[in-house]
């Protein structure tokens, strides 16, 4: 038997974190103080499309890119800037805003929704572009 299931863990995620509605998010598109993060899945990417000029860390890799004393950290994470963070549907992106936000990175909120919900208002997407060989 299952302590806490995942709606449970994204509940009690969602309780402490700061959730903005795909308006509020949108609104905070190409400001130079706000990096949006794409944990989803490159598939997820490459199948649905992508928000321009999003970062993609996906949720597997997340807190090895965020912790600067990890051999895989990632500079975007260093930056001074409020990271909002997008998942297909709001859950995953809930766990990860709660599990960075616990690191200790500051300024970090999620999408209500996430992408699925952004797609759905309308709000820009593009194509993810695939690599080159």
């Amino acid at each position: 038997m299952m302590k806490k299931g995942y709606k449970q863990l994204v509940d009690e995620a969602n309780a402490q974190i700061k959730t903005y509605s795909v308006a509020e998010a949108q609104a905070k598109l190409g400001d130079p103080q706000v990096q949006f993060i794409d944990v989803r899945d490159i598939r997820e990417l490459e199948r649905e499309g992508i928000v321009p000029g999003a970062f993609h860390a996906p949720r597997g890799m997340i807190e090895f890119w965020v912790d600067p004393d990890s051999p895989y950290f990632n500079p975007v994470f260093g930056e001074n800037k409020e990271f909002i963070l997008f998942c297909a549907a709001g859950w995953r992106s809930a766990l990860t805003t709660k599990t960075v936000q616990d690191m200790g990175l500051e300024n970090v909120a999620h999408i209500d929704g996430g992408f699925g919900a952004w797609k759905a208002a309308g709000a820009p997407t593009a194509v993810k572009e695939s690599k080159k060989a």
